[in-house]
Order: structure tokens, then sequence, then C-alpha cells
């Protein structure tokens, strides 16, 4: 009897964990449906969407490090003689910065004097 019962369960559950055909699971021996033209990633795309994903995050970081310290360069400017300065060349002349840093391919560095803000921005 409680082999029954416990038959009786599992094939509930079984059924019900497998949907009818009202369900959005696709029927066995169908072909996955692929996202090509949804602009969703898919498998096919995969290592073209990681490739870049990546160079896309490789020029973030670069963007973001070169520019903190581009910005970390005018505070201390700032800080030890008493003023912003007029240009990023002053920063290079006066050995805040080794040089000023070359923008990501697309961008551009700029300078605001009157507010001491460096900023990346697209061409």
């Amino acid at each position: 009897m409680k082999s029954r019962l416990f038959l009786g369960l599992a094939t509930a559950a079984l059924v019900a964990g497998c949907g009818g055909e009202g369900s959005n699971s696709s029927p066995a021996g169908s072909s996955p449906q692929t996202n090509a033209g949804s602009g969703e990633p898919s498998v096919i795309t995969a290592p073209v969407d990681y490739l870049g994903a990546l160079g896309k995050a490789k020029q973030n970081a670069v963007k973001t490090v070169d520019l903190a310290a581009v910005n970390q360069a005018i505070r201390l400017f700032q800080t030890e003689q008493g003023r912003l300065p007029k240009d990023l060349n002053e920063l290079v002349q006066e050995k805040y910065l080794p040089q000023i840093p070359t923008p990501p391919y697309g961008t551009k560095l700029l300078y605001d004097p009157a507010t001491g803000e460096a900023k990346v921005v697209k061409q």
C-alpha cells in the first residue's frame, strides 16, 4: 500500500515537473531556438561577445586609472602651489606627472582650468 502511494506521488511530481502542451518547454527532439536577431547573447556569438566586452573593459580600466592619476596630480599641485594648473602641460613641467597620459582610442582628455577637473570624452 505504501509503495503504491509513493509511486503515485512520484508520478505526479514527474508529470508536474515535465509540463504539458501549454508549457514553455520545447518538446523532446526539437532543435533549440537561437537568439540570433534578438540582441541577446547566444552560444554562437559568445566568443565574439566575450572579446568585445574584454576590450571595452580594458579601455575603461585604462581610462579610469589614467584619469585618477591626472586628477590626483591636479589636487597635489593645487595643495602645494595654492592654485590650479593653467593646463596639463604645467603638471608635466613641474614634475607632478611624468607625461600626459594618452587617452584610449576614440577619446580625448579635457582639462577645465576654472574647475580643476580633467575628463575623458569621446571625440
